[in-house]
């Protein structure tokens, strides 16, 4: 098993990186970090992760699907970032789990992959926009998932969004 994580460049939610890439460690999933672009990124309270692909650069085919990690760096840099819109397209087309925490549940929503689909997301006016006009049905639970999308709501659910992740890879 291979996934993407995918993460800003800067304002990445530090949790929702660091406990889901552990747990997937665990379990023996492999994990490729993939942001806009090559290097280090920055987490919003202190964390570093090093990008070792960029979104462009990604084939859909060698992965099992995407995690995109969440923060208010997810909304200044990911939600507008055609190529992770793509790729999270092609996987979903592919049947491969997509998964998103905090504000990139709208990234999946923009993506048009959400229309009809439970989902939760962390609550802001532009993130409950957005997954309203991407047909999202919104769930007030933390962790959400319908078929191979799964989505959570913030920080305190990275354990159990990971567990989740897992349980569809598995469907």
């Amino acid at each position: 098993m291979k996934l993407v994580l995918a993460i800003a460049p800067e304002k990445f939610r530090d949790e929702e990186f660091e406990v889901p890439q552990q747990i997937f460690s665990e379990a023996g999933i492999e994990t490729v970090v993939a942001s806009t672009r090559v290097g280090t990124c920055q987490g919003m309270i202190g964390a570093t992760a090093e990008a070792t692909s960029a979104f462009t650069d990604l084939n859909p085919e060698e992965y099992d699907g995407i995690v995109v990690v969440g923060g208010i760096g997810s909304q200044d840099h990911l939600w507008t970032d055609a190529d992770l819109k793509n790729f999270v397209q092609a996987c979903t087309k592919a049947g491969k789990v997509v998964a998103a925490i905090c504000l990139s549940p709208a990234i999946l929503a923009l993506a048009g992959v959400l229309d009809g689909k439970n989902a939760t997301v962390f609550k802001s006016p532009a993130s409950v926009k957005e997954m309203q006009r991407g047909g999202a049905r919104l769930v007030d639970e933390s962790v959400v998932t319908d078929g191979k999308i799964v989505t959570a709501n913030g920080p305190a659910a990275a354990r159990a969004f990971a567990e989740a992740v897992i349980a569809a890879l598995s469907q």
